[in-house]
């Protein structure tokens, strides 16, 4: 079993456990079980999903909803403003492709 999945696993009541032994924030650690759920379930990077946490989309069922255009716009001005221009752009197609399998995913 994978780092990735484990933390993917982990419950609400362990997050607490974690963040009340000072490990990290409460806040933090859901934030880094959501990536985790994007990576293992979706199938994405974990520069994909951090990208997608910053832009607002926290779970599977959050991407699978998503619309595809305004998601592209919310990802590139996050990406823009942390990378500079330097950083390469997303395309429509690469969204597409996330919401697709976020869909199957959570079907």
């Amino acid at each position: 079993m994978s780092d990735w999945q484990r933390l993917a696993q982990l419950s609400d009541d362990t997050l607490q456990q974690l963040a009340a032994a000072g490990s990290a924030s409460a806040q933090r650690l859901r934030l880094l079980r959501g990536q985790a759920r994007l990576v293992q379930v979706v199938g994405l990077t974990p520069a994909e999903a951090a990208l997608l946490l910053h832009a607002g989309i926290a779970s599977p069922a959050g991407l699978a909803a998503a619309n595809p255009q305004q998601l592209l716009v919310q990802v590139g001005r996050f990406q823009r403003g942390l990378m500079g221009r330097a950083a390469p752009p997303i395309h429509l197609a690469e969204v597409q492709a996330w919401i697709a399998r976020a869909r199957r995913a959570t079907n």
